[in-house]
């Protein structure tokens, strides 16, 4: 693999190659979805014939990633594997949930299908307890209408407190208001507060038992709150990575660490 030093593997080899790549992006973005949500259409609607397609790093997986540019700025988008879920029961679970928790994406896209938009809800809600950078792209409105399904994209909006974006993304409808929220998210760094999932009270107490604790062992790396549930349900591949990821850490800076927040996303 191009570029790549021997001690390398997994999410730390895919960031190098990234960082090493020829286009120098303002931006790199993860595209995130269930199967079968038209994913690959709104990468492709993006990005055009700008695409690189490989194997993740010591894995069978295959992903892509392309570059468009807006507004003029340089973006990178990277195709993750279409996931149900981010608990890593599966080779591609397990890269999406690396990619988004370790790479450490300037804005996460979820693409939702709107025809069975609850089902999709349940990663939108994974992936915003990882990251506030997170934006739900709606897509396949027409079909959802088709089928007297009707989408309220703006009520959705302030139920989740994150910017949703319909889209048809075989007719191209809705990619400039996307690639418009990604620039202010990821580029204008217009924070976005997404409304917290609050489980019942005994998993509440427990939760906050293990912030603190949690929170000084990263060392604000991580989102401390999504961690100590990790912990709490016992996910021994997801604490092995962090710990690993931390070493990591110790010895070189990450790709891409760009925060400011100061305003939520309007």
């Amino acid at each position: 693999m191009m570029g790549l030093t021997a001690q390398s593997s997994g999410i730390h080899a895919f960031l190098e190659e990234l960082n090493q790549s020829s286009v120098k992006a303002d931006a790199i973005i993860a595209l995130a979805g269930n199967p079968n949500t038209g994913k690959s259409t709104v990468f492709n609607g993006l990005t055009g014939l700008n695409q690189h397609t490989g194997n993740w790093p010591g894995k069978t997986v295959i992903l892509a990633r392309g570059n468009y540019q807006h507004r003029n700025k340089n973006i990178t988008l990277v195709d993750l594997p279409g996931t149900y879920s981010l608990l890593a029961n599966s080779a591609d679970e397990q890269v999406a949930r690396d990619f988004i928790c370790f790479g450490n994406p300037d804005a996460t896209v979820v693409v939702a299908d709107a025809t069975c938009i609850e089902r999709n809800l349940n990663l939108v809600l994974q992936v915003m307890e990882v990251t506030t950078k997170t934006i739900l792209c709606v897509n396949l409105i027409d079909e959802a209408k088709r089928k007297n399904i009707a989408i309220d994209c703006s009520g959705l909006e302030k139920i989740l407190g994150i910017p949703v974006i319909p889209a048809v993304a075989r007719d191209k409808v809705g990619l400039t208001e996307l690639k418009d929220a990604i620039h202010k998210v990821a580029i204008e760094k217009k924070p976005i507060c997404p409304h917290p999932l609050i489980y019942n009270e005994s998993i509440e107490n427990a939760i906050n038992q293990l912030q603190n604790d949690v929170e000084t062992l990263l060392q604000g790396k991580f989102n401390s709150r999504w961690a100590a549930m990790r912990l709490l349900d016992g996910d021994a591949t997801m604490i092995t990575e962090m710990l690993h990821h931390l070493k990591k850490d110790q010895r070189q800076e990450p790709l891409a660490i760009r925060r400011g927040e100061a305003h939520c996303y309007e």
